[in-house]
């Protein structure tokens, strides 16, 4: 929006008009099915004569509550395959909005996502909701941390891992093992992924596999920077769903109980088998992190055969030393005896996503640096009123635009503010915290945003 517009704005304007006419029945349009019982014996009739799974499968399917952590790739493909498989409940959280870049490998979105800023959250349950109507799809518009995650884990009885740094993955296997939830991991990178299913009280926690310390990619290989493939997102993916589908519909003997890394270019995959609980573990044992994945000898082809036998030997000591965000990459050296010695008798805190405070000392206002995204996540701590923002930025000579839940300015040295009602603004531009919470103060004044959102700040039309 620019000065002098009406609000809400274009975002708002051709978002919301392209939601409808995509949404729009033709005139041919008919219902599927008018009875419920019978619309599921034909949407699910493949499934059902699939033998493990069956009617009992299928029951057991529709009575299950699952959450997704992150709606982009991964997440996206996740999410599409438990409601067209007929999971009942579909918990969705993310923290980001669809761009044009996403349009690659995410695939529950299309351009007029990407052009209405929708939250990912959103157009995805949107565009769920129109494949399998009878699936419960819950958005959920935040950022996951440990003073959300609590409400988000009630009823569900199986988590999806579609985010895309280490730290919140860790966050998600400690919760999920605290409360004896299985944890369906995956990452993916380039042309390559992996995947495992961690149970409580049977495997070894994300922890043991990647160290607490875990960086969100060594050598800097992240998606931003090794650039990934649509097809490498879609097979782990499938590996995921396919083991999710397996707990869910109550089939634990087929349980794969491996950790799976891949290339598909050129092709290679090797199978690694998951450790049992550390005793000395914190998370799924009792003290510290000593476990260490075992190899299984079952389907390496060429990627296992690259590195030769002392590549080999070194993944037999520190499979997932190179997987703490993201895959190992085809040729990758070994890593070193002392890295992993490290890695190992890690204690402190997960890091990777960089997070500071406004003014060094413990406080509400934080700023996040988003892996390899030149964007860093300021959270004020306050809820914002975001039709007022958008008029307060408007009046500071800002291009606005905005939907019902964002607000985006665009600076004019190119940087970029989004504002989300829950108090998170997203600074893209630049990967300097310090720099980011300084245009944060200058643009969105955490004390004003307070007063803002409890009605107390002036209110422009424009």
């Amino acid at each position: 929006m620019r000065p002098g517009a009406t609000w809400p704005g274009a975002l708002t304007r051709d978002g919301d008009k392209c939601i409808k006419e995509a949404r729009r029945p033709g005139p041919e349009a008919r219902p599927i099915a008018s009875d419920p019982a019978m619309d599921a014996e034909a949407r699910y009739s493949r499934q059902l004569r699939f033998a493990p799974i069956g009617r009992e499968g299928q029951r057991r399917l529709g009575a299950a509550v699952v959450l997704i952590v992150g709606v982009g790739a991964l997440g996206a493909s996740l999410a599409q395959h438990l409601v067209r498989a007929g999971v009942g409940s579909v918990r969705l959280a993310d923290r980001d909005y669809v761009e044009l870049s996403n349009l690659q490998r995410q695939t529950l979105f299309d351009e007029d996502d990407a052009r209405a800023s929708l939250p990912k959250a959103v157009a995805a349950a949107r565009r769920l909701q129109a494949i399998n109507s009878a699936v419960r799809v819950e958005p959920h518009v935040l950022d996951v941390h440990a003073g959300s995650l609590d409400p988000l884990l009630a009823g569900v009885q199986l988590v999806l891992d579609g985010t895309d740094n280490a730290q919140t993955r860790l966050l998600l296997s400690e919760a999920c093992y605290r409360r004896g939830l299985p944890l369906v991991y995956g990452g993916v990178a380039g042309s390559g992924g992996m995947s495992a299913l961690l149970e409580p009280g049977r495997t070894a926690c994300l922890r043991c596999l990647i160290g607490a310390d875990a960086p969100e990619s060594p050598d800097g290989l992240t998606c931003e920077s090794l650039g990934v493939i649509g097809p490498a997102v879609e097979f782990t993916a499938a590996l995921q769903a396919a083991e999710a589908l397996k707990w869910l519909a109550g089939d634990a003997a087929a349980l794969r109980r491996t950790l799976v890394a891949f290339e598909l270019w050129p092709f290679g995959l090797r199978e690694l088998a998951l450790p049992e609980p550390a005793d000395d573990c914190p998370v799924c044992g009792g003290g510290g992190c000593s476990a260490v994945a075992a190899p299984v000898e079952r389907r390496y082809t060429g990627m296992a055969e690259a590195g030769g036998p002392a590549a080999r030997t070194a993944e037999q000591r520190a499979p997932t030393a190179r997987l703490a965000g993201h895959p190992v990459g085809h040729g990758e050296r070994a890593e070193s005896e002392e890295r992993v010695a490290k890695r190992r008798d890690a204690r402190s805190a997960p890091r990777g996503e960089t997070t500071v405070r406004s003014d060094g000392q413990p406080g509400q206002t934080q700023a996040t640096v988003l892996c390899g995204r030149d964007t860093v996540q300021v959270t004020l701590g306050v809820p914002l009123a975001l039709r007022e923002w958008g008029e307060r930025l408007v009046a500071r000579g800002l291009e606005v635009a905005a939907n019902p839940y964002l607000v985006r300015a665009e600076l004019k040295d190119g940087r970029r503010l989004v504002l989300f009602g829950d108090g998170r603004v997203l600074v893209q531009g630049t990967a300097d915290a310090q720099e980011a919470l300084a245009l944060c103060g200058k643009f969105v004044d955490p004390e004003t945003a307070g007063a803002a959102a409890q009605g107390g700040g002036r209110r422009t039309t424009i």
